[in-house]
C-alpha cells in the first residue's frame, strides 16, 4: 500500500482525529509514567490537588499552610477525579495527577484535526492534527501535571468549532448546533482552567476576522446569551464560593499578585525582549520545523483561503500579544500551535518551493542535531557510563528525526519527509523521558529521598516512624508531595526537635554544623540512615542531603 493510499485510508471520518489523538498519547505516555514529580510548578499543582482530597475542600487552592491563589480551580477539580479513579492522595503516585495533561494534549490534537477538516481536505486535516500531536511541546506538557496541557485542549476545540461555524458560513461542511454548544462549553472549562487565556484567543480571532471581512454575520450564530449563560453555570458557582470563603482575597492576589506583575516586566526571572517565541518556535514545534518556512509562503499566497484566513486570525494577534507582554514562558504559545499546524498541513498540499524546502531542512537538521547534542550534554553532567545507552537511543533518534527529515524534503519527498520525522522524533521524545532522563539521578533528590526512607520503613505513609518528617536547607514542593502535606520545611532547629521526638530529619550539608549544635543543646542523638548527593536544578546548586533518626526509633524500625 503506499503512502498516498495509507494517508487516504486513515483520515476518513473520525479516523483522523482518532489517530491524532493516538499520536499525542504515544508521544506523551511514556514520560507520563516513567518521569519524577517535576519542581516547581508540577510539584505545586500535584500537592494543592492531594490536600483537597485529603480535606474535602474543593474550593480554596492551598499549598500546606498557604493560599495559592494564582490560578482557577479547574484543573484541580480535573486531577483530583483523576485520582479518584484511579489512585489515592495517599499513594502520591504522580502520573495519576498527569492524566488530564495527557487527554489535554489528545484532545488539542484530535480538535485540530477535527476543525481543519471543515476548510481542508481530510488527508490534509489529519496531517495537522499529527503535527500538532506529536509536536515537541504539546507531548512535552502531556506529562506534566499543570495547567498548560488541558488549556491547550480546550482552547484549540473552542477555535476548531469557531472555525467550523465559520466554514460553514463560507460554504464549508454545515456545522450545525452541536458545533456552538462545543465551543462555549470548551471556552467556559478554558476559563475555569486558566481564566482570560482562552476567551482571549478566541475573541482576539473573531476581532480580526471582523475587522479585515467586514463581515460579521456569521457570528451571530453563536448565540450569545445562551453562551454567556453557559459561562456563567461552569465559572460562576466556584468564582462565588471562592469570593466568599476568601472574602475576596483570591481575586486580588490572583490579579495583583500573578496577572498584574507579567503584564508590567518579567516576573520571577522570566523576562524576555520581544522575538523570544519566534526564536523558540523552530525548537518546540519539532519536527514540525520542517514545514515552518513552506507554511509561512503558503499563508501568504492562499490569505484569501478561508482556512488560511482563519488560521492567520487564530495565530497572530496571540503571538504579538505574547511576544510584547514583558513576562515570556515556552508554553505560553502553545494554544496557537493548532493555527501553526494548519498553515503546515496547507503547505503540504501543494509543491514546496526550493528556498522553503532548503530552508526547513536546515532548520530541521539543525534542531535535531541540538537536541541530540543536548542529551550527551547531560549525560556528561548527570549520567554514568550506565546511561550511555539509553542516551544514544535518543540522541541518535533525535539526530535522525532531523537528518531523514531534511534529506527527504531536500528530495522533493516532504509526505515521506514529514512521515519520517514526525516517526522518528515521538520515538526520540518517548526515549527521552521514558528511558534517558528518569536515569539521572543526580537531578531527582526528592524521589530518592523517598526511596532512602521507603527502604529504610522510615516513610510517614508507611505507618512505621512518626511524622512528620522535618527538613532543613531544602523546601521544593516535589519533596512535599513525595512525604505528605504535614512535612516541615523549617530550620535545623526544627530538624533537631524532631529527632528528639522521635521523627525522621532532612539535612541539607550548609545546615549540618547548626543542626548538631542544636542537637547538642537539647542531649539528643541522631543516627545517620542515607545520604543522597545530587543537583537542585530548581536553582543549580549541588547538594547533599543526610536522612536522621534517632536510635531507639531506628532499632523500631528493624525489628
Amino acid at each position: 500500500m503506499t503512502l498516498d493510499a495509507v494517508l487516504t485510508k486513515w483520515s476518513g471520518g473520525w479516523r483522523g482525529p482518532a489517530l491524532a489523538a493516538f499520536i499525542a498519547f504515544v508521544a506523551g505516555l511514556p514520560g507520563l509514567v516513567a518521569m519524577p514529580p517535576l519542581d516547581r510548578d508540577e510539584a505545586r499543582f500535584a500537592q494543592a490537588t492531594a490536600q483537597m482530597l485529603e480535606s474535602g475542600d474543593y474550593v480554596v487552592i492551598r499549598f500546606q499552610d498557604a493560599p495559592r491563589f494564582k490560578k482557577p480551580v479547574g484543573i484541580h477539580w480535573l486531577q483530583a477525579a483523576s485520582v479518584s479513579l484511579t489512585s489515592s492522595p495517599e499513594a502520591r503516585q504522580i502520573w495519576a495527577y498527569r492524566l488530564p495533561s495527557l487527554l489535554g494534549a489528545m484532545l488539542a490534537a484530535a480538535a485540530c484535526a477535527w476543525g481543519a477538516a471543515g476548510f481542508f481536505d481530510r488527508r490534509t486535516a489529519l496531517v495537522a492534527g499529527a503535527l500538532l500531536g506529536g509536536c515537541l511541546l504539546l507531548s512535552t506538557e502531556a506529562f506534566i501535571a499543570k495547567t498548560d496541557a488541558a488549556l491547550a485542549g480546550t482552547t484549540t476545540l473552542a477555535l476548531a468549532a469557531l472555525g467550523r461555524l465559520y466554514a460553514a458560513a463560507r460554504g464549508g461542511p454545515p456545522a450545525g448546533r452541536r458545533a456552538v454548544w462545543i465551543f462555549w462549553g470548551a471556552l467556559a472549562v478554558a476559563t475555569l482552567i486558566k481564566g482570560p487565556v482562552g476567551p482571549m484567543v478566541a475573541f482576539l480571532a473573531m476581532i480580526v476576522l471582523a475587522i479585515s471581512e467586514r463581515r460579521t454575520g456569521w457570528l451571530a450564530g453563536l448565540k450569545w446569551w445562551w453562551g454567556l449563560v453557559i459561562l456563567l453555570a461552569v465559572v460562576g458557582p466556584w468564582a462565588g464560593a471562592v469570593t466568599v470563603a476568601t472574602d475576596g482575597g483570591f481575586w486580588s492576589q490572583a490579579v495583583g499578585s500573578d496577572l498584574a506583575p507579567k503584564l508590567a516586566g518579567g516576573q520571577e526571572s522570566h523576562g524576555a525582549p520581544p522575538g523570544y517565541h519566534l526564536l523558540l518556535t523552530p525548537l518546540l514545534s519539532f519536527p514540525m520545523t520542517l514545514l515552518l518556512p513552506a507554511a509561512a509562503v503558503a499563508a501568504w499566497r492562499h490569505r484569501a483561503e478561508p482556512g488560511v484566513r482563519f488560521a492567520l486570525a487564530w495565530l497572530i494577534p496571540t503571538w504579538i500579544l505574547f511576544e510584547a507582554l514583558p513576562t515570556k514562558l515556552p508554553h505560553y504559545l502553545m494554544p496557537a500551535y493548532g493555527a501553526l499546524a494548519w498553515l503546515a498541513a496547507r503547505a503540504l498540499a501543494e509543491p514546496i518551493g526550493a528556498a522553503a524546502r532548503w530552508l526547513g531542512a536546515a532548520l530541521t537538521a539543525v534542531v535535531g542535531l541540538a537536541l541530540a547534542g543536548a542529551v550527551f550534554y547531560l549525560l556528561s553532567l548527570y549520567g554514568t557510563s550506565g546511561d550511555a545507552w539509553a542516551a544514544t537511543i535518543a540522541g541518535g533518534l533525535f539526530a535522525a528525526a532531523g537528518l531523514v527529515g531534511a534529506y527527504l524534503l531536500v528530495r522533493r519527498a516532504p509526505e515521506g519527509a514529514v512521515l519520517s520525522a514526525l516517526g522518528l522524533a515521538v520515538l526520540a521524545h518517548a526515549a527521552l523521558a521514558g528511558l534517558f532522563a528518569p536515569r539521572l539521578d543526580p537531578l531527582w533528590l526528592s524521589a530518592r529521598l523517598e526511596r532512602a526512607l521507603e527502604q529504610t520503613r522510615l516513610l510517614p505513609r508507611q505507618g512505621v516512624a512518626e511524622a512528620p518528617v522535618a527538613v532543613a536547607g531544602y523546601a521544593e514542593p516535589s519533596l512535599v508531595f513525595a512525604l505528605g502535606t504535614a512535612t516541615q520545611l523549617d530550620g535545623p532547629a526544627e530538624a533537631a526537635q524532631a529527632i528528639v521526638e522521635g521523627r525522621p530529619a532532612i539535612v541539607e550539608q550548609h545546615e549540618e554544623a547548626a543542626f548538631q549544635q542544636a542537637l547538642d543543646s537539647r542531649d539528643g542523638t541522631a543516627v545517620l540512615v542515607a545520604r543522597i548527593s545530587g543537583v537542585n536544578y530548581s536553582k543549580g546548586d549541588p547538594m547533599t542531603l543526610r536522612v536522621y533518626v534517632a536510635p531507639e526509633v531506628l532499632n523500631e524500625v528493624r525489628r
